[in-house]
């Protein structure tokens, strides 16, 4: 099997990027932490979100774990978030040593659901966690007026999600403290590891600066409890510099591809992503089919790449694993069904066309 359309391409996806330009400005500075790149890269994210602040980070699990410390969640404390999202927030929230309470997902986006989301706020948790998965916002607007009238603070999880907007507002805009991956996948990808913290809110983001630095109130002086060593290098701002100009053009190109895929694939025995418009950012086209191994390997046959986000539930994971202790039917469903295609800046036409003329064959459907 010779895969010929890969599920993503840092080459093809950093074509038209001044990467070496952006190396070379570190390199001549000699400073490689904390620098003038992290502070001129915090700036302009932070004006791009519409946000008063950018807190950096060294990658985006290690945001959301400050973000609950920021929150002072810890032992002790609920979490609600959903388990179908790879484990990122489940690993902050057991990082903090507080407890994930688990919410159902909406069959259609299979972002956190409103109504499940209320159901575990009447039992009593102490923050909220909300995944925008696979760049779908989620029913934002709803869920954060439920953690408003809980009086429980909102963390938007947004490492799928950069640049999605919804009535002109984007995601992580909403909440009292939104977390970014910068993950080389992602919609804004270093060429490394990164994360960011953003917020309008001058206490925490106080807090978090200090908390991605040891606790350091001032040098070498703690004064938050439960600092990291998490940051941002220059050499990664640099890069994500060059690339946020770019960010809104890919996000075009992602939705259009996810458009040209769920208008040829209607009719077909699958489940469709909810929405094309911009509250999606085609982070990853992902779609429901009965038979998953069997599309697999029809896929893997014809040159496709695959993948399935994701496989286990976190509430099913193995070192974790609360089965029979949690009723998560939408998310277990799902769970069995998922599979991604290919879908990415710099896929051209001829690879797209290659994925779709798969995917209808395998239904019996030609081209």
């Amino acid at each position: 099997m010779v895969i010929q359309v890969p599920l993503f391409s840092s080459k093809i996806a950093n074509e038209g990027v001044d990467l070496a330009g952006a190396l070379h400005r570190v390199l001549e500075r000699n400073w490689y932490v904390l620098g003038t790149e992290v502070a001129a890269f915090e700036a302009e994210f932070a004006a791009y979100q519409g946000t008063e602040s950018c807190i950096s980070v060294a990658n985006g699990t290690d945001a959301l774990e400050i973000a609950l410390r920021t929150l002072d969640i810890g032992p002790g404390k609920r979490v609600a978030l959903v388990a179908n999202a790879g484990f990122y927030g489940s690993t902050a929230v057991h990082a903090v040593d507080a407890e994930p309470c688990y919410v159902d997902v909406d069959d259609a986006t299979l972002t956190m659901a409103p109504a499940a989301l209320q159901a575990v706020l009447a039992t009593g948790v102490d923050a909220v966690i909300v995944t925008h998965l696979y760049g779908q916002m989620a029913d934002i607007e709803r869920i954060a007026a439920l953690a408003t009238d809980a009086r429980v603070p909102l963390i938007e999880d947004c490492a799928q999600s950069h640049g999605a907007i919804r009535n002109g507002t984007r995601a992580g805009c909403f909440g009292d403290l939104a977390c970014f991956s910068f993950y080389p996948t992602k919609n804004l990808g270093a060429i490394g590891d990164g994360g960011a913290i953003t917020t309008n809110d001058k206490e925490l983001e106080t807090r978090a600066r200090r908390l991605r630095q040891y606790g350091w109130g001032k040098k070498y002086h703690v004064t938050e409890a439960g600092g990291r060593n998490s940051r941002l290098d220059e050499l990664q701002a640099a890069v994500l510099r060059e690339k946020l100009p770019m960010l809104d053009d890919w996000n075009a190109r992602r939705r259009a591809i996810a458009a040209r895929y769920s208008a040829a694939f209607a009719g077909l025995p699958i489940r469709l992503p909810a929405s094309n418009g911009g509250d999606h950012v085609a982070h990853l086209y992902v779609i429901r089919v009965p038979d998953r191994a069997a599309f697999i390997a029809s896929m893997g046959a014809a040159g496709i790449a695959t993948d399935i986000h994701y496989p286990v539930p976190d509430h099913l994971q193995p070192a974790y694993a609360q089965a029979g202790n949690v009723a998560l039917p939408v998310t277990e469903a799902a769970s069995g069904t998922v599979v991604t295609l290919p879908c990415f800046p710099g896929l051209d036409d001829e690879s797209v066309e290659r994925v779709i003329a798969a995917v209808r064959s395998h239904f019996g459907t030609g081209q």
